[in-house]
């Protein structure tokens, strides 16, 4: 199945605030569709599913990514839905969006797709890109995207860098110091859910 493309405030309306899809706000509250006033009885499968939505559609992931991630995650020594959300937040669209690069993780995946980011000096084009600690983040020098870049810093609404991460605004360039912390991570998830959703599989 493809990546979502389609409205997202409708997302926003049904699985809440969601930073890595959109910096738009929306007055309306009510879930959407046709029923959307109506209160709605939840199951416990319903709560895990809605958990396991918001992370896919936050880190704008497919459903097999998101399941190759949730193995890779169970494969390692620690707490599942930690180790989970340091792999997602690894990836280099990801660390593009924290260090402010860009205002959504959308918007970072289409810079490193485009070929303006570096990683340890060298072009990486590849959103999925798992970074490393000490990995060096930075923008090519001959590009066209940087005054986009430099605006997206000027007006970012998410203000700081997380702890994990070191950045030179001058110099547009980021470090990546340590894996990052959970109560770091913008998003507001119960991710116990997503592995219980998945323990099935």
């Amino acid at each position: 199945m493809s990546r979502y493309r389609g409205a997202k405030l409708r997302i926003i309306r049904r699985l809440g605030e969601l930073p890595g899809l959109t910096q738009k706000r929306t007055r309306r509250i009510e879930r959407p569709g046709q029923h959307g006033k109506i209160a709605k009885k939840s199951t416990e499968y319903g709560l895990r599913l809605e958990e396991k939505q918001k992370l896919k559609y936050n880190y704008g992931l497919t459903e097999s990514q998101l399941y190759r991630y949730i193995k890779e995650a169970r494969r390692r020594k620690g707490v599942t839905g930690l180790l989970l959300l340091q792999l997602l937040e690894m990836r280099l669209d990801s660390i593009c969006f924290s260090l402010g690069l860009a205002p959504t993780i959308g918007s970072a995946r289409q810079l490193v797709n485009h070929g303006h980011i570096l990683v340890n000096e060298e072009k990486v084009d590849i959103p999925s890109f798992q970074c490393r600690k000490n990995d060096l983040v930075s923008l090519r020098v001959k590009t066209n995207s940087k005054a986009l870049v430099i605006n997206n810093l000027k007006n970012r609404k998410i203000i700081g860098v997380p702890s994990h991460l070191e950045f030179d605004e001058n110099k547009i360039k980021g470090k990546i110091k340590d894996f990052c912390r959970r109560e770091e991570v913008l998003l507001n998830l119960n991710e116990l859910l997503v592995v219980e959703y998945y323990s099935r599989r």
